[in-house]
């Protein structure tokens, strides 16, 4: 990408945050679905992590529309932080999980040089902001928990989750906004063909 590609536009940063402010919504309410399906894990509770990838779709969304460095990291930062300001159960720590997922979702753009946005990017994306997120979470919730029984799985649950929901979905996603025209303005929308 040379220098005049990389400048954001006004349109990307209302885009990304508009973005960020509804999967923070999401995010919130996502946050009360996780814990009023806790019970219904309870035959194995690291299978609740199929539903992890919800949480890391905004950076893959992002990065798949904005098409610029640091999109991906924004958007999935943002919902965070607004999932927080509405009453997260999590409270701050959720900010810095945020940022480390969005770091997550950041490379797998990157690792493609921000010239890619074909299935492979958003699934390495995907897969990314999942690894961070499982690592994040191995730390800060599960570092006292048998690693066989209980943090090894979720681990890798987690990851399949956010490949299969932010990666995969997220390409879905765009492709499906592309097609009724309202990423026009966006290389997402003019050039479909090569989402």
């Amino acid at each position: 990408m040379d220098n005049t590609t990389n400048r954001w536009r006004t349109i990307d940063i209302i885009i990304a945050s508009v973005f960020g402010v509804a999967f923070g919504v999401i995010f919130w309410a996502w946050g009360l679905l996780w814990s009023a399906t806790e019970g219904a894990f309870t035959f194995f509770p690291p299978a609740q992590a199929l539903l992890y990838g919800v949480w890391l779709l905004p950076g893959v969304l992002g990065g798949l529309v904005i098409r610029r460095p640091g999109a991906a990291f924004y958007c999935e930062f943002l919902a965070a932080l607004v999932s927080v300001l509405l009453g997260s159960q999590w409270g701050l720590v959720a900010v810095m999980q945020g940022a480390f997922q969005g770091v997550g979702a950041e490379l797998g753009f990157a690792a493609f040089r921000y010239r890619s946005f074909r299935l492979p990017a958003p699934v390495l994306s995907g897969t990314l902001a999942g690894l961070a997120a499982a690592i994040f979470d191995q730390v800060r919730y599960y570092s006292e928990l048998d690693f066989l029984s209980f943090r090894l799985p979720i681990l890798v649950i987690t990851i399949v989750s956010a490949t299969v929901i932010a990666g995969l979905g997220g390409w879905l996603l765009t492709r499906a906004l592309a097609d009724t025209g309202v990423l026009d303005r966006f290389p997402a929308g003019r050039n479909r063909a090569l989402i």
